[in-house]
């Protein structure tokens, strides 16, 4: 897997260059590894009213979601202001932790990216300890 991990990390940076972001000038770009081994990638799309807003992670997502994939491994975020010669790490939201608790496993593995040589590793469990999923719905 270390070689798809350096592609997610490489995709993930790149894909910071497709962002829109008008309003708030920070640049993110997800890339979601499919358990198939397929790459599916998003950026952050900004609107005016706020609300519409998307997050690269979810547009990831739902782009993988609106093909039929449901079974994930990994995601790799990277973030910054638009104009950003180095990064720091950036999480996923809230938001994105729950559509990530929707679709993934307890071990579904979340990189947030510096560089291409800097990153950390964590689980879903780790991120997101107590999370809503549709267990909660079922009880």
């Amino acid at each position: 897997m270390d070689s798809q991990i350096q592609e997610l990390v490489k995709t993930a940076l790149s894909m910071r260059k497709m962002s829109y972001t008008p309003y708030s000038h920070f640049n993110v770009g997800a890339a979601l590894l499919g358990a198939d081994g397929k790459i599916y990638t998003g950026c952050n799309i900004e609107n005016a009213s706020y609300t519409p807003t998307n997050c690269a992670e979810r547009t990831a997502f739902f782009k993988a979601v609106s093909e039929g994939v449901r079974d994930f491994t990994a995601i790799a975020i990277a973030g910054g202001k638009e104009d950003a010669t180095e990064l720091d790490y950036c999480p996923p939201c809230g938001v994105c932790r729950q559509v990530m608790s929707e679709f993934c496993k307890d071990d579904f593995k979340i990189f947030l990216v510096k560089s291409e040589t800097e990153y950390k590793e964590y689980t879903l469990t780790e991120l997101v300890p107590e999370r809503f999923t549709p267990n909660n719905l079922l009880g």
